[in-house]
C-alpha cells in the first residue's frame, strides 16, 4: 500500500506543470480513513495530489472529484448518537465537496455549534485552532448555489450554510452545513436561498436531541457536540 502511495506521489510530482484536470484523482491512495498511513505522509500526499481549492478552480476541481468519487452516504457520529446522511446527485458540486471534506478528515473534531429547537442544527465549525488550520490547508472558496434541483427544505434536509444571509448569489460556504428540523412554515426564507444537497436517512431522533441541548444566548451548546464523519457508501 505504502509503496503504491509513494509511487503515486512521485508520479504526481512529475506532473506539476500540467493542469489540475490532467491529474487523475485516485482517492484510494490518499483516503483520510486509511489507518495504515501516518498523518504526516497523508498530508504530504494530499497536498501533492490535490491543489488548494480557490474560487478560480473550485468548479473544475469538484466536478472532476465528483466524477471519481461517486459515494452518497455519510455516517456522522456524536456522543448523542449516530446520524446517517444520503447526499443527492442533483447537487453534484455540494455532494462532491462534502465527500471530499469527509475523506480529508475535515469534519472530525468540528462541532454542531449552533442548535435551535424545532428549526436547525448547524455543524462544521469550532473554536479549536485545528479547524482554522484545516481550512487554510484546504483552500479558500465558495460552492456555487445549486437551486435548479427544485428541492425544498423538509424534516431532515441537509443544506449548505452561507457566510452571510444577504448573499445575492446564494452560494454556500464549503465547510459548514445545517440539518433542518422545523415546520414547513419556517422554510419561507430557506427555500430557493440555500442549496439542499442531502437528507437524514437514520438518526433524526439524534438530530432532535442535539437541537434541544442547553445552549447559550448565541445558540452554542453548553457542551460541545463533536463530529466524527466517514463515508460509508
Amino acid at each position: 500500500m505504502l509503496i503504491s502511495i509513494i509511487a503515486a506521489l512521485f508520479s504526481v510530482s512529475c506532473e506539476d506543470k500540467k493542469k489540475a484536470s490532467e491529474v487523475k484523482i485516485e482517492i484510494s491512495k490518499v483516503d483520510a480513513n486509511a489507518d495504515t498511513i501516518s498523518s504526516n505522509v497523508k498530508n504530504t500526499i494530499i497536498s501533492k495530489v490535490y491543489p488548494k481549492i480557490s474560487n478560480e478552480n473550485a468548479i473544475e476541481f469538484l466536478t472532476t472529484y465528483g466524477d471519481n468519487n461517486p459515494e452518497t452516504k455519510v455516517l456522522i457520529t456524536t456522543y448523542i448518537g449516530i446520524i446517517e446522511l444520503e447526499l443527492f446527485d442533483d447537487a453534484p458540486l455540494h455532494r462532491a465537496n462534502f465527500i471530499y471534506l469527509v475523506k480529508q478528515g475535515y469534519f472530525n473534531e468540528t462541532f454542531f455549534y449552533r442548535v435551535v429547537p424545532n428549526f436547525i442544527i448547524q455543524g462544521g465549525n469550532s473554536d479549536l485552532r485545528s479547524t482554522s488550520k484545516k481550512r487554510a490547508s484546504l483552500g479558500s472558496y465558495i460552492v456555487p448555489a445549486e437551486l435548479d434541483n427544485g428541492r425544498k427544505h423538509r424534516m431532515g434536509s441537509v443544506s449548505g450554510a452561507k457566510t452571510y444571509r444577504k448573499n445575492p448569489d446564494k452560494n454556500s460556504v464549503p465547510f459548514e452545513f445545517f440539518i433542518f428540523l422545523g415546520p414547513q412554515t419556517s422554510t419561507v426564507h430557506l427555500n430557493g436561498s440555500y442549496t439542499v444537497f442531502g437528507q437524514v436517512t437514520k438518526g433524526i431522533s439524534v438530530v432532535k436531541e442535539i437541537a434541544n441541548l442547553p445552549r447559550d444566548t448565541g445558540d452554542w451548546p453548553l457542551q460541545n457536540v463533536y463530529i466524527n464523519a466517514k463515508v460509508i457508501e
